[in-house]
């Protein structure tokens, strides 16, 4: 643990030769986790590809030294597509070229993507090609619903509930789907199917409902409290939903400056990356969320954008806050529209 001894000897390594990647891979590692600084850091890993860009390792390393400094999606995606090659050669890699793919709003090009490869189980990817699969046939489904295509919308969010063997992962016990099951409700509310579409409701009505941190992969997502309140208003039970929507706002508000520790012994988190994380960044933007997600099911859509806003600044390529931000800005157009109209006929 001399870190800055051997800070020193990269140092030297580069004044000899600086045209060797590993070297300045370590260099970048040292300047990022033990020396605070994070542009010599970024300096050094763009210099440790530029000397070997064939080290699918490093362009894995760049990209998320890059999602560190909040670089655009579309940046990022822009330099992946250079070294479609490299992609291949790496899980981590490919998943993160398809997550990109979703932030970006190309729904079949991912799930495409997704498709077409064979993944393994590896340290860190902990639910993120399932991930990608129910988020994928949801989105998917919600462009069949706005089509009138409700039967493909259905079968879309049908098999969202199916993972298929190629993701190397299988469904977790217990697993909450009251995203997918909303959205059934409303495919079948939409075929007259009043019956059907109570069923799902009330299935996605229930589960855990107060919110929590989310470090973990299996941890309880607050979008599925967020759609237990849609479920609910759509029952035509207001109170229940809106206790679900401030359960949302309470926790976010409570917990927004807090400082996070991570346990020596946790496992499964969401991500694996050899650069130190700053959990309280990660929270803040989970409470900014959680309260946007709360005054989007209150409808109180200008808050709700402030919040969304707020998450979206500090983490730019979150999909749970680019989805529903989404949401809220119809939300928030349709209701302009309406006082609008209002204000004419007035």
């Amino acid at each position: 643990r001399r870190y800055f001894d051997a800070k020193d000897c990269w140092e030297k390594s580069v004044a000899i030769c600086d045209t060797f990647a590993t070297t300045h891979r370590n260099l970048g590692i040292a300047c990022f986790n033990k020396c605070n600084q994070k542009e010599k850091a970024l300096v050094s890993f763009e210099k440790a590809f530029a000397c070997d860009t064939s080290d699918s390792r490093v362009l894995f390393e760049l990209d998320q030294l890059y999602k560190r400094f909040n670089k655009s999606p579309k940046e990022r995606l822009s330099l992946l597509n250079d070294y479609r090659s490299l992609i291949e050669e790496r899980d981590d890699l490919y998943i993160e070229y398809i997550l990109l793919h979703s932030v970006a709003g190309e729904y079949e090009k991912a799930n495409d993507l997704l498709k077409a490869r064979n993944f393994h189980p590896w340290e860190g990817g902990e639910g993120k090609t399932s991930g990608q699969h129910i988020y994928l046939n949801i989105e998917l489904a919600k462009q069949a619903i706005k089509q009138n295509n409700l039967q493909e919308a259905l079968l879309l969010l049908k098999s969202a509930t199916i993972y298929p063997q190629n993701l190397g992962e299988g469904k977790l016990y217990g697993a909450q789907e009251n995203d997918i099951d909303y959205w059934i409700g409303c495919v079948y509310g939409q075929m007259n199917e009043k019956v059907l579409a109570k069923e799902h409701w009330v299935k996605a009505s229930t589960g855990l409902d107060e919110p929590a941190a989310a470090i973990f992969y299996n941890d309880q997502q607050p979008d599925k409290i967020f759609y237990q309140g849609m479920s609910l208003l759509k029952l035509e039970n207001k109170e229940d939903a809106s206790e679900r929507f401030n359960n949302l706002i309470r926790y976010g508000k409570q917990n927004m400056n807090n400082e996070i520790k991570i346990d020596y012994f946790a496992v499964s988190l969401p991500d694996l990356s050899i650069f130190d994380d700053n959990l309280d960044v990660r929270n803040t933007v989970h409470c900014n969320y959680l309260v946007g997600l709360g005054y989007l099911g209150l409808k109180n859509f200008e808050k709700a954008e402030k919040y969304f806003t707020t998450a979206l600044q500090l983490d730019v390529a979150h999909l749970g806050c680019i989805t529903h931000k989404a949401m809220n800005d119809f939300g928030l157009k349709k209701q302009n529209s309406e006082t609008n109209f209002k204000a004419v006929r007035i």
